[in-house]
């Protein structure tokens, strides 16, 4: 014989017909009236109370009459977990160059309790490239190209409102760090290249300018100073995400510059990174220039210049104790893998 249970609705038929005897036999002297009041008084207080019990069900059949039986909750044993929803910041307002870096310190120490690992503005900006993109896009030069006469880049736009940022979660901030850590910059003077790489694949190679060959007072040092870039292995030791600048020549600040197409703007902001070679600080930065015409020429005080758009791209890939290597090779291989000779710029050999 199957197991089975009375249902909670049989059961209340049984109470409330007992219940109608029961009061018919203790109540005589009561007038009809007031016996049918109490009856009925009864019958609803006992239906809350025991029609409202669940009903019980076939052993044999748990589901038979509840579609929406616990069992059919239960995640077998052999089925995988659903992946959690990844953790987004959203931005509540237009983000200028001008507040970019606060609003990103201000996410950064926000959510920066909640991950397993060191968030940085870095790590988040590497899990959310499209941001460099965007930075890169401020460039001067590429707004031109666009018919857009960029006069003062600290203004533009580049977070806006409802925009998200995906917050790494522990696998892929670790993952992130690791990749920085064994990030190398590889700088060849002769070549005027500067190459990005992690472990030893080539992610990013962009045109520079170096140091001049020859010697000259700079005020800045109150001093002679040999102006041809030094070489040599170290590490980027700071990061100055909002310089001033200063005429190395004559020592003034300077707020505008003049660009190559002959129109003054104000000066970008955008991060200058400073290195330190065989241990030694000696002021060598990178850092962007406002006139790309100089790009693959010997023309600085000594610092290695980059595009506006190129700086964004090196600062992300390059946090502080990044490695860095300047080197003066003269002979490198081709595209068809010969070996082609740079000219002695330095006159070195």
């Amino acid at each position: 014989m199957r197991n089975v249970i009375y249902r909670g609705g049989d059961r209340c038929h049984f109470i409330i017909l007992g219940t109608i005897l029961v009061l018919l036999k203790i109540t005589p002297n009561f007038t009809p009236m007031i016996k049918l009041n109490v009856i009925i008084f009864h019958v609803f207080i006992l239906l809350i109370v025991s029609c409202n019990v669940k009903r019980a069900i076939s052993a044999e059949n748990p589901s038979a009459e509840n579609p929406l039986s616990v069992q059919q909750h239960i995640v077998p044993n052999n089925s995988s977990p659903e992946k959690a929803k990844p953790t987004m910041a959203y931005v509540d307002r237009d983000i200028t160059v001008s507040n970019y870096f606060d609003f990103m310190d201000g996410l950064v120490k926000k959510y920066d309790s909640i991950v397993p690992y060191a968030l940085t503005e870095h790590v988040l900006v590497r899990a959310n490239p499209w941001i460099m993109d965007t930075l890169a896009n401020t460039d001067y030069y590429r707004q031109m190209a666009k018919d857009s006469f960029v006069y003062d880049q600290r203004k533009m736009i580049v977070l806006r409102t409802n925009d998200s940022l995906f917050i790494p979660d522990a696998e892929t901030g670790q993952q992130l760090i690791k990749d920085m850590e064994n990030t190398l910059l590889d700088i060849n003077i002769p070549e005027y290249t500067l190459r990005i790489y992690q472990d030893s694949l080539l992610l990013f190679t962009f045109p520079i300018r170096v140091g001049q060959d020859r010697k000259r007072y700079l005020a800045m040092g109150d001093r002679v100073t040999d102006l041809r870039t030094k070489t040599g292995k170290g590490k980027i030791v700071r990061l100055e995400r909002n310089p001033s600048f200063y005429n190395p020549v004559t020592g003034k600040r300077f707020y505008v510059t003049r660009r190559d197409d002959k129109k003054t703007t104000i000066m970008p902001k955008i991060p200058w990174i400073e290195t330190e070679i065989n241990g030694i600080r000696n002021g060598q930065m990178i850092h962007p220039t406002t006139n790309p015409e100089t790009l693959g020429k010997a023309s600085s005080n000594g610092c290695i210049g980059v595009t506006k758009a190129d700086a964004w791209i090196i600062y992300y890939h390059a946090p502080l104790n990044t490695a860095v290597q300047i080197r003066y090779d003269l002979d490198i291989l081709d595209e068809n893998g010969e070996i082609q000779k740079l000219r002695d710029i330095y006159n070195y050999q």
